[in-house]
């Protein structure tokens, strides 16, 4: 069976970079959403495996909307997504119950390098990109 992936960014051309990147690995994309309230009712439509977020979004902070996720999907992993590397918001991300942290731009390689490691058994030690 095929990982289910939920992608979570703004920009519609990083959600596609994306799910191209994904599903080209063999990895099934159950949803694209623009925005915090999307993320959130996505994730429990579609129950993914994994969850791609980033950390700016329109309507509300990736971190917010991880700590939301989290109370309704504890065991989902989350890799967060963002521009921003500054050590607290990495940090505060991996403290929320993030697997990981990606910052923009990124390889297709780290992609699926930290998506890889997130979905397999340990996941919360899954290293910072």
């Amino acid at each position: 069976m095929k990982n289910r992936i939920l992608i979570v960014d703004d920009s519609f051309y990083m959600r596609t970079m994306l799910k191209n990147m994904l599903t080209d690995a063999g990895y099934e994309v159950v949803g694209e959403a623009a925005n915090g309230q999307q993320a959130v009712e996505m994730a429990v439509q579609t129950t993914p495996d994994l969850i791609t977020l980033d950390v700016i979004l329109p309507d509300n902070t990736g971190l917010d909307v991880l700590k939301e996720i989290r109370k309704e999907q504890p065991d989902v992993k989350v890799v967060m997504c963002s521009a921003v590397g500054q050590e607290v918001i990495v940090n505060e991300a991996l403290e929320s119950g993030a697997s990981a942290y990606i910052v923009k731009p990124f390889s297709e390689e780290k992609v699926l390098e930290i998506v890889g490691s997130a979905l397999q058994e340990g996941a919360s030690d899954a290293a910072q990109a």
